[in-house]
């Protein structure tokens, strides 16, 4: 099998060792070569001719998202920023996901055993994932060999649909991964501020998630924010789970309501579409409309049948308009899709929902 060839730049030679340490363990990747800033990896990248790329945000002589913009224009390839846990890092990389870069990945505290392993297991899942990735024409991700965490059940008790209360408010529900901050920029930039109430879980870390949701608040008609334990769910609004916590969709007589847990990870993600899934599913049943886009793993497939069980309409992103069509696939293997769409037919089935 051919190797996949990745060239690291950062100006950090602690951290160009550390990667090129974790990334060697894999017999499927070669480091093929680092580089200190931008224009030494543009001669690197001419002659190493690598199939991934891992990108510094902050660089000397030239920083990550100008090397990006540069680099999509004249010879794009799949890029993962690697930034810091930092409001000014979860900007710079959600500007550099808008460039193009097809993932991004946070700095682990080298000293913390815990950090380095979930960050090595996770930057290989990724590398492999962006070799796949073509920047025009994007394929699915392959199939890995993963370390199984928790399912929704550590969260939330599964239930028998039968037993969810019948309303007549509607809601939507939006889970992505990997490639999933656009695709949700634009869906929600074009709705009318008449559409439901819209939960969203993008897998993001802390710090990222308020960046995104106040980013994507710009541009929209509709109120878009991070979500906060009991906020009230309404129509014309998006409330986007926050990183590093679980966020649940509960229903009393006055309405929707949002509830944050701060439990283990589900399918190795927190927050986990799987968890916001199965709450919307029994808060809201036949009432919902459940979407999954584009992203790497199964995190949101369970949950989605389990909405479809429970009378929602179901919807997956469809392989040609994903980045990653990983979480969109094992929807519709499990057969919790009613059917699949492009991004503008998804916006279109959103603003039709009454």
């Amino acid at each position: 099998m051919e190797k996949i060839k990745v060239l690291i730049i950062d100006d950090s030679a602690v951290m160009r060792r550390f990667l090129t340490d974790t990334l060697s363990r894999s017999p499927r990747i070669e480091v093929v070569g680092s580089a200190i800033d931008p224009f030494i990896a543009v001669n690197k990248i001419k002659m190493l001719k690598p199939d991934v790329l891992t990108l510094d945000v902050e660089m000397p002589r030239m920083d990550g998202l100008t090397f990006l913009s540069k680099l999509m224009i004249a010879s794009p390839m799949p890029v993962i920023m690697v930034s810091t846990l930092t409001e000014q890092g979860a900007d710079v990389t959600l500007k550099a996901l808008h460039l193009g870069a097809v993932d991004f990945m946070l700095k682990p505290a080298i000293d913390n055993e815990k950090e380095v392993q979930d960050f090595s297991r996770l930057i290989m899942e990724k590398v492999f994932m962006a070799s796949q990735v073509k920047m025009s024409g994007r394929r699915a991700a392959p199939r890995l060999e993963v370390e199984e965490k928790f399912s929704a059940d550590i969260i939330l008790a599964k239930r028998d649909p039968l037993k969810t209360k019948v309303r007549s408010e509607q809601i939507v529900a939006i889970g992505a991964s990997t490639g999933g901050t656009e695709v949700i920029d634009e869906i929600l930039v074009s709705l009318p501020d008449t559409v439901p109430g819209i939960v969203i879980t993008q897998h993001m870390p802390e710090k990222f998630t308020d960046a995104f949701a106040n980013r994507v608040n710009t541009k929209t008609k509709i109120l878009v924010r991070e979500g906060k334990h009991g906020d009230r769910l309404y129509r014309g609004m998006a409330l986007i789970a926050p990183g590093g916590r679980h966020m649940l969709l509960r229903a009393d007589s006055n309405g929707y309501y949002i509830e944050v847990n701060d439990g283990p990870p589900v399918n190795r993600h927190k927050p986990s579409v799987d968890v916001l899934f199965r709450s919307v599913s029994q808060a809201a049943g036949r009432a919902a409309t459940g979407i999954l886009c584009t992203g790497m793993g199964n995190d949101g497939a369970a949950g989605l049948l389990e909405m479809k069980d429970a009378g929602a309409y179901t919807v997956g992103q469809n392989e040609a308009s994903c980045i990653v069509y990983g979480m969109p696939r094992e929807a519709m293997k499990l057969g919790a899709t009613c059917e699949e769409r492009d991004i503008g037919g998804i916006i279109d089935f959103i603003k039709n929902i009454q």
